[in-house]
């Protein structure tokens, strides 16, 4: 898909402009919400920004798709940008908004690499953009379509029912459409964009899992407070919600999107193996809930990493669920032990001790450090990698071609 004239020249430059990407997308959000601060409301997260985690997200997608371009430059890999279409349409994105970004993204490049961006080498790269915008606008269209809804209009009210808290700082709200229309249908394990005002007026969002069976009309998110750390802000969206959010108010609530789900029927017989740290441990509830709820009989594998029993979210709920499946066991690791859970285990997950079964179609979900070191243990154990399938709060940057 990509022309011969332009894989000569982007290959070329490519270490150039991937060496560069951070000054670039620095520069390309700066001028662009300079210039349209309305994206910032409602469209963009804040705390993302200020972190740092929207541009490396960015810059890591640019360069990976150019590399995967180069490697194969007769097709396009399209299946390198499904995690991404389903952010984009998490938060409404539409066709119209990639000629705005390719306006200010082409413009950082040219300030930030001055005369190395020859017509001829602009043209290159510009032929990579489109082939990447074109391949997402596919993509978040039949999202959209399998939604059932219009590309971009993906909010609803949601009313609250019922709030319990977790633990000291996380909370559950269980949610019901506020127009008395169906729920929209939901896969375990996938996610919504929660948009909230904010005390000086800007919307900002914010993805959650369900964290309970989806198949009805109530659905329920489970929200931990975030804590900045370093250069990150604490997280404007949680504390929002865990300090004013009370029964009887509404939220505002996407559509449903993600592409990490259980996608087998009911009568699967493949074994599950649900692998988190933290509040990571959400959309494994989810799916938990999901087989509890359909009778599935098919082995499932609990195992949860935390810093204690008491700071582990839906703990209590987890053991029901596994005990309502007839083939399900949990395991649970806690860096401080509570009498509360005497048959955990100490420190950090260990699979060295753990009969993973065969074929099984392995989740994991949990800070990107747990990840990387728990998906290379699952890879030592003989787990091939297709059968890992990883959900990542936020932008994400752990990119395919990057794990370990």
């Amino acid at each position: 898909m990509l022309s011969a004239e332009s894989a000569v020249l982007v290959r070329a430059t490519l270490p150039a402009v991937a060496g560069a990407l951070d000054e670039i997308t620095t520069r390309f959000y700066r001028t662009m919400f300079q210039d349209r601060p309305d994206l910032l409301d409602g469209m963009f997260n804040r705390g993302n920004q200020a972190s740092g985690a929207q541009r490396q997200a960015l810059a890591g997608s640019i360069a990976a798709f150019a590399t995967a371009l180069l490697a194969e430059p007769d097709t396009r890999p399209d299946a390198l940008l499904a995690r991404i279409a389903h952010k984009h349409a998490a938060v409404g994105v539409t066709q119209d908004q990639y000629t705005i970004v390719h306006k200010y993204l082409f413009g950082a490049i040219a300030e930030v690499l001055g005369d190395a961006v020859t017509p001829e080498v602009a043209t290159a790269w510009d032929e990579v953009y489109w082939l990447m915008a074109g391949a997402l606008i596919s993509q978040e269209a039949r999202l959209y379509q399998d939604a059932g809804v219009r590309p971009g209009e993906i909010w609803r009210p949601w009313t609250v029912v019922e709030r319990r808290t977790e633990t000291p700082d996380t909370v559950s709200f269980l949610l019901r459409p506020a127009d008395g229309a169906p729920a929209p249908r939901a896969r375990a394990g996938q996610y919504v964009s929660v948009r909230v005002r904010m005390p000086d007026g800007v919307r900002q969002l914010r993805q959650y899992s369900l964290s309970s069976d989806p198949g009805g009309d109530l659905r329920r998110i489970t929200v931990k407070r975030v804590t900045g750390e370093a250069s990150a802000p604490d997280g404007e969206v949680s504390a929002l919600l865990q300090d004013r959010v009370r029964e009887g108010d509404e939220l505002t609530l996407s559509a449903p999107f993600g592409d990490v789900f259980l996608d087998e029927p009911a009568d699967a017989t493949t074994p599950v193996v649900l692998v988190s740290a933290g509040i990571g441990c959400t959309p494994m509830t989810g799916i938990l809930a999901h087989l509890a709820a359909v009778g599935s009989a098919r082995p499932v594998l609990v195992l949860h990493a935390d810093r204690s029993p008491g700071d582990h979210a839906l703990r209590s709920e987890t053991h029901d669920l596994v005990g309502q499946l007839p083939s399900a066991q949990a395991h649970f690791w806690y860096e401080h032990p509570g009498a509360e859970e005497p048959g955990a285990r100490t420190g950090l997950i260990d699979l060295g001790d753990i009969e993973l079964p065969a074929d099984a179609t392995v989740f994991l979900c949990g800070p990107l450090p747990f990840m990387r070191a728990v998906r290379g243990q699952l890879l030592d154990a003989g787990v091939p990698a297709r059968r890992i399938r990883y959900e990542v709060f936020g932008p994400d940057l752990w990119l395919p071609g990057t794990t370990a």
